[in-house]
């Protein structure tokens, strides 16, 4: 009998079957993490955000080595607005909100430069991307087929931010029936303070959401064997 790796993690350690479980790596996006993107015109710091890079290509590198389905999103909206909400829109100084002209093209727009992924953590090849207009990875797109079909049942998620797009994700991960581990260090928030409440809220009442790990303890529990 082969006994599943166990995986450290907050509020206890898990099991972690590499053939069923998939890296998410949330919205690491140019307009987010770099200087003339939406992050910065809602008056951000981007640098907050780079703590997370290192970290993610770290568990990136693991996944890759070990056969984790790897997974990007990017938050963004079609060129004619039409899946963005007016709320939305509204956001952000007036010349500096989605859909208008910046240094890497339309904000927050499919197709331009700033919506791609930063290239410290570009997709390879066979690695989906999945294109959401909305915070949650699963809403309005297809990833919860993409993972019933692949049998996925652990979802490690890391990328930005922290209370925003990654725990919106883990919320609806976690009400589908998916065991969805936050991977602390590969999050980042503008703000240092909802990065730790969000994480303290994952793990919270016996992991009401899930659990809280890190790219140390998931790097190491992918590259020790499984237990006869």
């Amino acid at each position: 009998m082969i006994l599943p790796r166990l995986l450290p993690a907050e509020p206890e350690p898990l099991p972690l079957d590499p053939a069923r479980a998939a890296l998410l790596l949330i919205d690491m996006q140019r307009d987010f993490l770099e200087a003339g993107g939406f992050g910065e015109a809602l008056g951000n710091d981007v640098t907050r955000l780079h703590a997370a890079i290192g970290p993610c290509q770290a568990v990136l590198a693991a996944a890759r080595a070990a056969g984790v389905m790897v997974i990007h999103t990017r938050e963004g909206h079609r060129p004619d607005l039409s899946d963005a909400p007016p709320a939305k829109l509204a956001r952000g100084a007036p010349g500096r909100r989605i859909g208008d002209p910046g240094p890497m093209g339309r904000i927050l727009i499919q197709g331009e430069p700033g919506h791609d992924i930063i290239p410290a953590l570009a997709p390879i090849a066979g690695e989906p991307v999945v294109d959401k207009p909305g915070k949650g990875a699963f809403h309005a797109t297809g990833l919860e087929a993409m993972l019933r079909n692949r049998g996925i049942e652990t979802l490690l998620v890391g990328g930005v931010t922290t209370e925003v797009c990654v725990h919106t994700t883990i919320r609806e991960g976690n009400d589908r029936g998916f065991r969805c581990v936050a991977l602390a260090d590969c999050c980042a928030s503008y703000f240092p303070e909802f990065h730790a409440l969000g994480l303290a809220m994952i793990k919270a009442q016996g992991g009401i959401f899930g659990w809280v790990s890190d790219s140390v303890a998931l790097t190491a529990a992918l590259a020790t064997p499984a237990a006869a």
